[in-house]
């Protein structure tokens, strides 16, 4: 069966504090998105890499300057995470298979997550990786608060595996406000939603403490 990843990479600095989109800035000497892409190229794994279009000029200096070898394909990426992923969907050259749609700034996945993820999604038809909260969780409501049980609640990761024909017509409904992953669009379209064991190594860079973290891990 064909295998996909799906790339998605739209941020900006804003909230590292730098003028360089994060996907570009160096984590041990190479972008952090190159290390996410490199993650993904074994088992045949098609990779497609979703970029706001006046980024993509950029991004193919940087694979020139890195000698950046990871097969992969670029697509312009759409107004909302939603339309990117639409886009991405749309181009893939294949009506079936497995696609496994990632944060193109969580550059810890692990290999051994990347394939559990397909092989469930294969048996259950998605497969979404999540981890426990660490810390107590208090649920605001005006100026009052109350404790919730946290083990009640997940924490969300990418990647979230697909059978591609499956997700290819969830995504054929309109946008909503409430999609705010991939699965919660899965999830209007009525299916269920199959957790699976992520890693609290697999963060989301998204401000300057995440990247001394990422950084520490890759050295260790």
């Amino acid at each position: 069966m064909q295998k996909f990843a799906l790339i998605v990479a739209g941020g900006s600095g804003q909230r590292m504090q730098s003028d360089t989109p994060k996907q570009f800035l160096p984590l041990n000497n190479l972008p952090v998105l190159m290390h996410t892409l490199r993650a993904f190229d074994f088992d045949d794994i098609q990779v497609h890499l979703a970029l706001p279009k006046h980024q993509i000029q950029h991004w193919q200096e940087l694979v020139e300057q890195y000698d950046f070898d990871v097969p992969h394909q670029v697509f312009p990426g759409g107004e909302t995470r939603f339309h990117t992923v639409q886009n991405g969907l749309q181009n893939l050259s294949a009506d079936d298979g497995l696609v496994a749609i990632h944060d193109g700034v969580r550059p810890m996945i692990s290999r051994e997550i990347i394939r559990q993820s397909f092989a469930i999604a294969q048996e259950m038809g998605n497969a979404i990786t999540a981890v426990p909260l660490k810390d107590s969780i208090r649920q605001i409501n005006g100026d009052h608060s109350s404790a919730l049980e946290r083990g009640q609640f997940r924490l969300i990761q990418t990647p979230q595996t697909f059978q591609l024909p499956i997700i290819q017509k969830a995504f054929e409904q309109p946008y909503q406000p409430g999609f705010t992953d991939d699965a919660s669009v899965l999830e209007a379209a009525g299916h269920h939603i199959h957790l699976i064991a992520g890693d609290y190594r697999n963060l989301k860079i998204t401000t300057p403490e995440d990247m001394i973290v990422a950084e520490s891990h890759l050295k260790a």
